[in-house]
């Protein structure tokens, strides 16, 4: 990978392998800290930035690819594709033996390294890996974008020797380019409301307004909050939106309340050591001083203007996306509103003065993830709830959501709610989206619990243990294709070949665990099958059938009772219709 600007933070060593130091290169060799400690290689961009208009200009001579003198990200993926490709050929040309390297390059800023080592034809085998989010992200928001990405991905299909992508929905885009209990509680400052009958959901990612399916969040959470004002129910859900938006300093109504809550947690404490000394020296443990302090302090946290939605000030907050629909659907955080709504425009960290926890204890805290999104490759946010007990709100336009479907007969069982973007208009979505969280506000505390634990269960499904074949898959294969004489790779059993007419997704692993057999219920609406929904069904094992056409030749005419009158045409010498043809078919 490419050696970070600034100073190290580990320990890595500098090497002087292949004489990198004549050459004016700087090579970085250490650990990385995670388990098992694999052996890293960084290589530094920065040393190497005097080369960057001779190099542009050999890749254009080879590759036909001009890279703007202002785009310092491409510049950077220049420089490092090409230290990519130097190190590569220098090593394999250096080893002992034939090696069998496989280089492989994930997304487009390190493939330039993969074009490089195949046009210069070197013994690697190649992968790349692309999740297309960047061309998805700018399509699914509706911008116009050119066809650059789409040429480049093409390009990096065409040159490498395995084509690998994140989840079914980054296929798609690919495929376009080439062809547990709650441990911390976050608190809320608005004490109006029962803290024991009160839910809290979140959804967190860039701040996308569509794409993350910001827009279908709020509409449901002002469709859940009229549910719950009509029905009387008691339970209060708090929403939190963990989107990083620009700001320019914390609000003033948040660092206040912040103060208040510090100094009633002061006078509680004070309170708490005088009744101690009290107990000890007499049996009157409060007197009207300590009720003074106390009610003074309750007090102060009373408050005659709403609780502010945002915790920052925003830049621009007249034309912010989720701002301006909150004051569009009218969501204030009054006290007449079921459903409250936090925007913490700043990823969480345990140094904030406002929200001091880390992103793993505030999801722990949480009851529920939404995550709607309109165009999400794979999606670790509902993943990582999934990891920790969680349940979490997806859909099928996510490589998560379609990932869980294919593996799980029914996935809102395990915690995990799928709603269909895919097949239906953004009003039914809305209204699927409601009722999902509409029916987990009406669930018992107990029932949470149970859905925790089953939630829990399907972590194996995430386990690096499993996914991780898919990457031995794919290198095995890159290897067949790139060195045919030394190795052989058997591709698992076709997508057609199944064994109980069930399509065993996905296809790759050899021996990955199957998905639960299904449940002998009827067919959804709409089937997420392969090929997409049928209307109406005709496999379906239980659902209803269409009206079946006669075995033969088809509905006769006209249609009458099986012992009704025919048509004329039955007379065994009578004239035929129609005459012109010695034996033509019948009308």
């Amino acid at each position: 990978g490419p050696y970070p600007f600034g100073p190290r933070r580990g320990p890595f060593g500098v090497a002087n392998p292949f004489g990198v130091a004549v050459l004016g290169l700087q090579v970085h060799f250490g650990r990385w800290l995670i388990e098992g400690s694999p052996a890293v290689v960084l290589l530094d961009v920065g040393a190497t930035a005097w080369s960057l208009e001779r190099w542009k200009g050999e890749l254009w001579e080879s590759c036909a690819i001009g890279i703007p003198w202002y785009d310092r990200e491409a510049n950077d993926a220049v420089l490092f594709g090409f230290l990519v490709a130097w190190f590569l050929g220098e090593f394999a040309a250096q080893s002992e033996g034939r090696p069998f390297i496989v280089g492989h390059f994930h997304e487009w800023l390190a493939g330039l390294g993969l074009v490089l080592s195949r046009a210069r034809r070197l013994p690697v085998a190649t992968i790349f890996t692309t999740h297309a989010t960047l061309l998805g992200r700018y399509l699914c928001a509706g911008s116009f974008f050119g066809g650059s990405v789409r040429f480049f991905l093409g390009l990096l299909g065409f040159f490498a020797s395995a084509f690998f992508w994140g989840g079914s929905v980054g296929l798609r885009g690919a495929f376009w380019g080439r062809g547990a209990a709650r441990d911390a509680p976050p608190r809320c400052r608005h004490l109006d409301f029962d803290l024991d009958k009160t839910l809290f959901f979140f959804i967190a990612g860039r701040y996308e307004f569509s794409n993350k399916g910001a827009d279908i969040f709020l509409e449901a959470l002002a469709r859940l909050n009229y549910l719950l004002r009509v029905n009387g129910s008691e339970t209060t859900v708090v929403a939190f939106f963990i989107m990083p938006a620009r700001t320019n300093n914390f609000n003033v109504e948040s660092l206040k309340g912040q103060a208040v809550r510090k100094q009633l947690w002061d006078t509680a404490n004070t309170v708490k050591e005088k009744f101690g000394k009290k107990l000890y020296e007499s049996l009157l443990m409060l007197d009207r001083e300590d009720f003074t302090m106390m009610k003074r302090a309750i007090f102060a946290t009373q408050r005659q203007s709403f609780p502010p939605v945002c915790t920052h000030n925003m830049l621009d907050d007249a034309t912010d996306p989720i701002l301006t629909t909150i004051r569009r659907i009218g969501l204030f955080n009054s006290s007449n509103d079921r459903v409250k709504i936090i925007f913490h425009p700043e990823f969480l960290s345990s140094t904030s003065p406002l929200l001091p926890v880390d992103y793993e204890e505030f999801v722990r805290g949480c009851h529920l993830g939404v995550f709607p999104s309109y165009y999400e490759p794979w999606g670790y946010t509902p993943a990582e709830c999934t990891v920790m007990g969680i349940p979490s709100v997806s859909t099928n336009l996510s490589g998560f959501g379609c990932f869980m479907e294919e593996h799980i007969a029914d996935p809102s069982a395990y915690g995990i709610y799928i709603v269909d973007r895919r097949f239906r208009a953004p009003e039914e979505s809305c209204a699927q989206l409601t009722a999902f969280l509409y029916g987990f506000c009406q669930q018992s505390r107990r029932q949470r619990i149970v859905q925790r634990n089953r939630t829990e269960r399907l972590s194996d499904l995430l386990d690096w243990k499993y996914l991780g074949r898919y990457y031995t898959s794919a290198r095995r294969m890159a290897l067949a294709k790139a060195f045919p004489e030394h190795f052989t790779y058997e591709p698992p059993e076709a997508a057609a070949a199944v064994s109980d007419g069930d399509p065993k997704w996905p296809q790759t692993a050899p021996k990955g665990p199957k998905r639960p057999q299904k449940a002998p219920i009827g067919p959804k609406w709409p089937q997420m099958a392969p090929n997409g929904p049928k209307w109406p069904q005709t496999t379906a094992p239980n659902g209803p059938k269409r009206p079946q056409m006669a075995p033969n030749n088809g509905p006769k005419w006209p249609r009458t009772a099986p012992n009704g009158p025919k048509r004329p045409q039955t007379a065994p010498n009578g004239p035929k219709w129609p005459q012109t043809a010695p034996i033509g078919p019948e009308r």
